[in-house]
């Protein structure tokens, strides 16, 4: 008992564990007895009245509350230490915004500043130490080595020496719940929504433990009404519920961990012992596996939310049906992409411009464009390679953006003049460089694609008459858009899960071995005995991209229709789902990518 109570860092609480669930049962029971509990009285009417109703209320947010300190402690340890803080830092600061907003007052934005400077000295203490520290070594020829300030803190009150000061360890989730309370700081400014009522509350929509630690990112004016509605939970909203559980369990287990286990890791550890093809191959079930993980959580998180009849908005939305950088960003990871444009890209101006002309207004909306993209990769981890990640990520929206400005003959030649270009630079350079030949290759690709899509427009094929050619157009746009999202990714796979200390060297000599593999001359007589020996890989990762461009109504309508179902069968399809998961279960249990960040 006293094992399963206390926190072991080599079993953090994960969403594929049977402690997890057993855990997740024990506070669900309790929820219930909570949610019925006006019932139990000696008066029926109490069933409805309004103040034993807010009490109804209070008590379930307390005691989720105490759930999900005790899922974080499991989960991070003393760092929820670091949680009571930000709660009680916050929910007192947020107050006192919201008294100087009341009163007209100019010291609210002072407020403001205070509670993002501590939020985000925290994060940057954490997550970026090493990643500074290592910046100002370069630049100044010093050794400074980071310290462990709250360690040493620790260290004065346990008298033993428990806690390495010469290590910063970063908490896990601190990126999403910091994202949190910065957003209930700017909501209470802005006037979206009042401050939360008391500090359990508060403490409450800070730490709901479904999404705690890997998103979706919370928005206060999004949750915080939540905290005092009625339960609501309907016979349909049970099923889908459940769907959602069982859907991100197949996806976590079956999708991420076996491609993960049984072929990307192997690449990602030795490059060099893997050919150009299995490199790129590996590129490409990379985007399945780091989207079959973080949306298999999320949806997760929805269900088991919903089950509690509290709603956590849309995550993802069939990211790899996007047609251009730009769409996709719209469709992946869609809380932090909205909490950056509310509070990252509108701040920044948008694509407002002092100016008024429509090229000055391109310009600002294309350097704020590219300045969040920076910022988003830098969010994701505190190495050049998450910075290169989001910066290829922001130039890919600029480009497109400009390319869709220019008319059809401008782009004609801009792409053939582009080609010649790269075909003239590779006989300069003899080959010599694995990036070279790389880019020549996708530009060639992208010109023979212009080309017939070209000379299409001049023979008055338009998309906008012919739904075939409008189907061809759109395949053509999402396949160039999920090979270029997988490419930045072989920064952003480089950078995942290294020790701060050594991540930049570690994670930019991956990538480099990669792009030479893959921009070496490829041996084409390996694809076939490669299919054979890893078909389960390639089999798994076909049909995954399959089910992702599955039309959306038609996803929709099983979704529904499993939640139409009888309740018997509902439980049976459950367990099937759950039988069919754990066959392919690994030996040890992988960890979500992104509780990295």
């Amino acid at each position: 008992m006293i094992e399963w109570l206390t926190y072991n860092p080599a079993h953090p609480l994960l969403f594929t564990q049977f402690y997890f669930w057993a855990f997740f049962a024990i506070v669900y029971a309790g929820f219930t007895l909570i949610m019925q509990w006006p019932s139990l009285t000696s008066h029926s009417e109490a069933v409805t009245h309004p103040t034993a109703k807010r009490s109804r209320l209070h008590a379930r947010n307390i005691y989720l509350m105490a759930a999900s300190w005790f899922f974080y402690y499991k989960t991070s340890g003393i760092f929820l230490l670091i949680l009571a803080f930000i709660t009680l830092s916050d929910f007192l600061i947020g107050k006192r915004i919201y008294q100087a907003k009341s009163r007209n007052h100019a010291s609210a934005k002072l407020w403001l500043i205070l509670s993002v400077l501590i939020d985000l000295s925290l994060l940057f203490y954490f997550k970026y130490a090493y990643f500074f520290t290592n910046i100002f070594n370069d630049l100044f020829g010093t050794s400074v080595q980071v310290f462990d300030i709250f360690a040493y803190i620790g260290n004065g009150f346990s008298h033993d020496g428990r806690f390495l000061v010469d290590r910063i360890i970063l908490p896990v989730g601190i990126s999403f719940y910091i994202f949190q309370v910065i957003s209930y700081a700017v909501d209470i400014y802005r006037g979206k929504i009042e401050p939360v009522k008391n500090i359990l509350d508060f403490g409450f929509y800070v730490s709901f433990f479904p999404q705690l630690v890997a998103g979706p990112i919370v928005r206060a004016s999004e949750f915080v009404p939540q905290l005092y509605r009625p339960f609501f939970l309907t016979r349909r909203q049970f099923g889908i519920a459940v769907f959602w559980i069982c859907n991100g369990l197949l996806k976590k287990i079956i999708l991420s961990d076996y491609l993960a286990v049984n072929f990307i890791d192997r690449v990602f550890q030795s490059p060099m012992l893997f050919s150009g093809f299995e490199n790129f191959f590996a590129l490409l079930t990379y985007s399945m596996q780091v989207y079959a993980d973080f949306s298999g959580y999320t949806d997760i998180a929805i269900g088991v939310a919903l089950l509690m009849g509290f709603y956590l908005p849309q995550n993802f939305d069939s990211p790899y049906k996007s047609r251009n950088p730009q769409e996709f960003w719209r469709r992946w990871h869609q809380s932090l992409s909205r909490w950056l444009k509310g509070y990252v890209y509108i701040p920044l101006g948008g694509n407002r411009t002092l100016l008024g002309r429509p090229a000055s207004k391109l310009l600002a909306s294309n350097c704020n464009s590219f300045l969040t993209m920076l910022i988003g990769g830098l969010w994701h981890g505190a190495s050049w390679n998450f910075v290169i990640w989001g910066a290829l990520n922001g130039v890919g929206m600029i480009v497109n953006k400009c390319w869709r400005a220019l008319n059809e003959h401008i782009r004609y030649i801009l792409m053939l003049l582009l080609a010649l270009a790269m075909v003239a630079a590779r006989q300069l350079t003899h080959s010599v460089y694995p990036l070279v030949n790389m880019v020549e290759v996708w530009v060639l690709i992208l010109w023979v694609g212009t080309s017939i899509w070209y000379v299409g427009w001049l023979w008055g094929f338009r998309t906008d008459t012919s739904r075939f050619v409008r189907w061809i157009d759109q395949t053509w746009a999402i396949i160039q858009t999920f090979v270029f999202i997988s490419f930045t990714r072989l920064f952003f796979r480089s950078a995942s899960n290294l020790d701060p200390a050594t991540a930049n060297r570690e994670a930019w000599q991956t990538a480099k071995q990669m792009v030479h593999q893959i921009g070496c001359a490829w041996d084409n007589s390996i694809i076939l005995p490669f299919i054979q020996e890893y078909k389960y890989v390639v089999l798994l990762f076909v049909a995954g991209m399959i089910i992702h461009w599955l039309p959306a109504r038609f996803k929709r309508r099983y979704r529904l229709w499993f939640a139409a179902m009888p309740l018997p069968l509902i439980i049976l399809a459950a367990a099937a789902a759950v039988l069919l998961a754990y066959q392919f279960i690994t030996a040890d249990m992988q960890p979500f990518i992104y509780f990295q960040f």
